[in-house]
């Protein structure tokens, strides 16, 4: 009963609007030669990732959730087949003085006051005939439910791969602005000793001092606080591999120069490549199945049952031709009247496929979007980065040209703190586009699907 499953056709575009004139940097093979990380060639976020799908906890749950799907598959497809039972009994009744004729566990009993020991075994059995397929469409159901949680595994080893990733890079470069600071730290104590000199041979005022110390004391605070979002970066590392932020750490390390990327492809492969669209596919097909389920319970049900049982008041005696009591036929239900009840229910199924239908379409046109915005994302980041490395190159030829002309005693000392915030400035902004260039770069992975694809559901 009930409508045979077909998955709605989603028309895509030809190409993704944003890749225009951008060109990732990877083949296009590249996330099925291995896992996805392996394009960033670093060892340390290799061995962290290996990591996640073992010990993250989110993930455990995932994977447990999926276990219990497939057992829910096994428990329908066990409504298939007949219950067979058997039991062994015995039973001692006493029948009183004005009764006659007691039957104890289906033995005749006469009247009196004595007691009776009666011993029964035998073996029982039902089949319920799944003709208009109401066990088949629940095994069906089930059967895509359990696909829609691998789906979801896979979603979430994918969300937690990436948002390790995302927090390893952003925490090298935490470290590589400390090193950012440490130079400007360096230099500017270089620029408090030049000004102290001059201010000792009377050639600079006292102001001038005062202020290359304020200049150093709150780049010194800087640098200070700079330890803390790498502490909570660490810790947040520890705790997607599944360790205790006390027991894990990470040494310093220089960050990469490069931004591997990954080619889009075409939008059309998108819906085999994500795990989240595959589980909302899936979830459709569950609650399609259910309309059947439902349109089944108009029928009458068919069902054969049959028992084999001997009785005595002996043990030794209790398996033989006229201790014996049998029956089999089948029987036939209808529900004939429940006020509208299996009418509500076919609504109810139906109204939870098309929800299903709505938000696997909505989940497609939110897969498209990420798409779209970290091609856009990669696309402008890349052409800042070239910018903001220019004007770091000409902060920092300011800065030394600043410095050599305040030694010279041409030019304030106000115009040397101005060169030197600019340096950092420029700096830091091209250390945060190079790490916001990183981030979109696996943030795109993910939304590719990370090398996943919708044959990797279990069949």
């Amino acid at each position: 009963m009930g409508p045979d499953y077909r998955r709605p056709a989603f028309e895509t575009a030809s190409s993704y609007k944003e890749q225009t004139d951008w060109k990732p940097s990877e083949p296009n093979d590249v996330m099925s030669r291995g896992p996805w990380w392996n394009i960033f060639k670093d060892e340390e976020l290799a061995a962290l990732e290996a990591k996640v799908e073992v010990s993250n906890e989110n993930v455990k749950a995932a994977a447990a959730a999926f276990d219990q799907a497939r057992a829910l598959v096994a428990q329908a497809r066990a409504g298939l087949w007949p219950t067979v039972s058997a039991s062994v009994g015995e039973q001692r009744g006493a029948a009183g003085a004005g009764q006659a004729g007691t039957t104890v566990a289906g033995v005749v009993v006469s009247g009196g006051s004595g007691t009776r020991t009666t011993v029964s075994a035998g073996v029982s059995g039902n089949w319920t005939l799944d003709i208009w397929g109401q066990i088949r469409r629940t095994v069906e159901s089930d059967r895509a439910s359990a696909q829609a949680s691998a789906a979801a595994l896979a979603a979430a080893t994918l969300s937690a791969q990436s948002e390790l990733a995302i927090d390893y890079f952003a925490l090298r470069a935490q470290d590589q602005l400390q090193r950012i600071l440490d130079d400007i730290v360096v230099a500017e104590q270089q620029s408090l000793k030049i000004t102290e000199s001059r201010y000792h041979f009377g050639v600079a005022a006292k102001a001038d001092v005062v202020n290359a110390q304020t200049q150093l004391l709150n780049s010194q605070a800087q640098q200070i606080n700079a330890k803390i979002q790498r502490g909570i970066l660490e810790h947040a590392v520890a705790v997607l591999i599944g360790q205790q932020p006390a027991a894990f750490s990470l040494a310093p390390a220089a960050l990469r120069v490069d931004v591997p990327t990954v080619p889009a492809g075409v939008p059309s492969t998108l819906l085999e490549r994500r795990p989240d669209v595959a589980e909302a596919e899936r979830k459709m097909a569950a609650a399609n199945a259910q309309i059947g389920v439902a349109k089944a319970a108009y029928f009458p049900n068919l069902s054969l049952s049959g028992s084999d049982e001997y009785t005595h008041d002996a043990f030794s005696r209790l398996i033989e031709v006229p201790n014996r009591v049998w029956s089999i036929g089948p029987q036939l239900a209808e529900t004939l009247f429940d006020g509208g009840l299996r009418r509500a229910q076919v609504a109810q199924a139906r109204a939870a496929y098309d929800a299903n239908v709505a938000t696997y379409r909505q989940t497609v046109l939110a897969g498209f979007q990420q798409v779209e915005d970290e091609i856009v994302t990669l696309r402008v980041l890349e052409q800042q980065a070239a910018v903001e490395e220019a004007a770091v190159a000409a902060a920092r030829e300011a800065e030394k040209l600043t410095l050599n002309q305040y030694k010279a005693g041409t030019v304030p000392y106000s115009s040397v703190i101005t060169a030197q915030t600019t340096r950092l400035n420029s700096e830091e902004t091209a250390l945060s586009v190079f790490s916001n260039r990183l981030q979109a770069s696996v943030t795109l992975i993910e939304a590719l699907g990370g090398g996943w694809k919708e044959g990797d559901l279990p069949p």
